[in-house]
């Protein structure tokens, strides 16, 4: 196994969160690597097939990115992630991640094999999506129900 010197570990905010970030936090104690975080807001539009896409109210948005961030900040304190390693994005998951990933110089990305349901699973797995387009190492944490 390779001696990982910087992980990302990939929220969701998921009820199964923990079990992905122990893992997380766990590989990077056990490589003594840095521990870094990324939060992907996705702007899904909302379509109407009388009126095409709708996309999300801007106000809407911003609260959406407020709440995100402030989650994204009480995570990194129990986790120890200075805010500087600390990433909230907004865009494609999959595609976010890979790109935060590739400019920061990361060896490994940890993910939760699910953690969206309905919609999401339709347009894909981040998981499988991140899997396929990273350039480092991907670990996928199976998640079980408790």
């Amino acid at each position: 196994m390779n001696n990982y010197k910087h992980i990302l570990l990939a929220v969701d905010f998921s009820e199964h969160g923990k079990q992905v970030s122990s893992k997380a936090l766990d590989m990077a104690q056990r490589n003594q690597s840095k521990l870094s975080l990324v939060h992907v807001v996705e702007n899904l539009p909302i379509t109407d097939a009388a009126y095409g896409p709708i996309p999300f109210d801007v106000d809407l948005t911003q609260e959406w990115l407020d709440a995100s961030k402030e989650r994204l900040g009480k995570m990194g304190i129990e986790l120890g992630v200075p805010e500087q390693q600390q990433w909230l994005e907004m865009g494609s998951a999959k595609m976010e991640i890979v790109r935060v990933a590739e400019e920061n110089g990361v060896d490994l990305i940890v993910v939760g094999s699910h953690g969206r349901h309905g919609l999401a699973l339709l347009l894909g797995s981040t998981a499988n999506g991140v899997l396929h387009h990273a350039k480092c190492d991907v670990l996928a944490v199976r998640l079980t129900d408790d």
